[in-house]
């Protein structure tokens, strides 16, 4: 069975750390961003991936390759323009020499989840579904589109952006889709469409149905907080993953050609060739690319800080991201889900708050 992931945004809520490379091939603890949910996907019973790209796709390309080391095939499709969640699944079927199938799986490229995506496929084809949506329960759903279902999973409706007084369910889509071949055919070509507002409301009644996976992990990477949540829930464990398995009995995982004379807590982990001087602290939630030198007396904690970062003598880097190549200068303070661009460079004794994002024209 195939799998269609839509990645054609330019991730525009996670700049400045997007702004060289697609959140796909953006690095989440130890990997592409994408990787996770390749790996949920093969172990769900997925053999093929189609990504339906449109920004950067030859970054995306490099950071994934071919699939198989993912046990996966992958193919890329290019839109020329932006054609919508709808668009994007109708065009990637156009590109393809054999199309998509008779059945297959559509995903939002942004979500790391461990729901059971195999469970969903044979209730799917139990029902007779024409498509089938997962939904995961949130905590306020005022702030989300609802989807209402009966017993038996049947689609009754949805409610958008509901008042406090019409919520009746705390059911969102997970953004992850079985559907039939017929679905296809409600999708204009050559235009953009969106699979939520134009499609679904149109199979209510014929054959539409979803999967609560209650008990399922569930994230939206779309924004730092997030970012910063999913590199949490990933080194602790609140979320499966390969990623997360590699942690040793201290919670660590380091990489090859380390050298570490400070202290490491963990839950943390270490790209390869990362340098930690003495008296420096790395952890608890720190998540370390390659190459990284934190200085003496430095601190990291509850932070990502990505491929080619310095970090200079008694910085505080708490609840941040460093997007590849930045430096930090002696003594300054990047907290509060603050994120500091690619080669940006931070003066000495500086701070960073607030959630600020820091771009390479705010070096100055």
């Amino acid at each position: 069975m195939r799998a269609v992931i839509l990645v054609g945004g330019e991730g525009r809520r996670l700049r400045p750390l997007t702004s060289e490379l697609p959140k796909p091939a953006v690095k989440l603890v130890d990997r592409p961003m994408m990787a996770f949910m390749l790996e949920w996907l093969a172990t769900n019973g997925i053999a093929e991936v189609v990504m339906a790209c449109g920004f950067k796709p030859d970054a995306m390309r490099e950071a994934l390759g071919d699939g198989g080391r993912f046990g996966l095939q992958i193919s890329y499709v290019m839109e020329s323009e932006p054609l919508g969640t709808g668009g994007a699944l109708r065009f990637a079927d156009e590109q393809l020499p054999d199309g998509l199938g008779e059945r297959f799986v559509m995903c939002n490229g942004d979500i790391l989840t461990d729901l059971d995506l195999a469970a969903q496929i044979t209730r799917h084809r139990e029902l007779g579904a024409q498509a089938t949506l997962s939904l995961v329960p949130v905590d306020d759903p005022s702030s989300f589109g609802l989807v209402r279902i009966a017993d038996d999973g049947e689609v009754l409706g949805f409610l958008e952006k509901p008042e406090p007084s019409e919520i009746d369910t705390d059911l969102i889509s997970a953004g992850a889709y079985v559907l039939e071949r017929s679905v296809l055919e409600l999708i204009e070509p050559g235009r953009a469409v969106s699979i939520e507002r134009e499609v679904w409301p149109r199979l209510v009644g014929e054959g539409l149905y979803a999967v609560a996976g209650r008990d399922a992990y569930w994230l939206d990477i779309g924004a730092p907080d997030r970012y910063l949540k999913a590199t949490a829930d990933i080194l602790s464990g609140a979320v499966k993953s390969e990623a997360g398995a590699r942690l040793d009995r201290r919670g660590l995982f380091l990489g090859e050609g380390c050298s570490v004379e400070g202290e490491l807590i963990g839950p943390s982990v270490l790209g390869d060739n990362c340098s930690v001087a003495a008296g420096a602290t790395v952890g608890p939630g720190a998540a370390l690319g390659d190459g990284v030198e934190v200085a003496t007396g430095a601190k990291i904690e509850a932070s990502a800080v990505l491929d080619g970062c310095r970090v200079g003598a008694d910085a505080l880097i708490s609840g941040a991201i460093l997007s590849p190549g930045a430096e930090i200068g002696d003594r300054a303070r990047i907290i509060e889900q603050s994120v500091v661009g690619p080669r940006v460079k931070v003066a000495a004794e500086a701070t960073v708050a607030g959630a600020a994002k820091l771009f390479a024209a705010d070096a100055n």
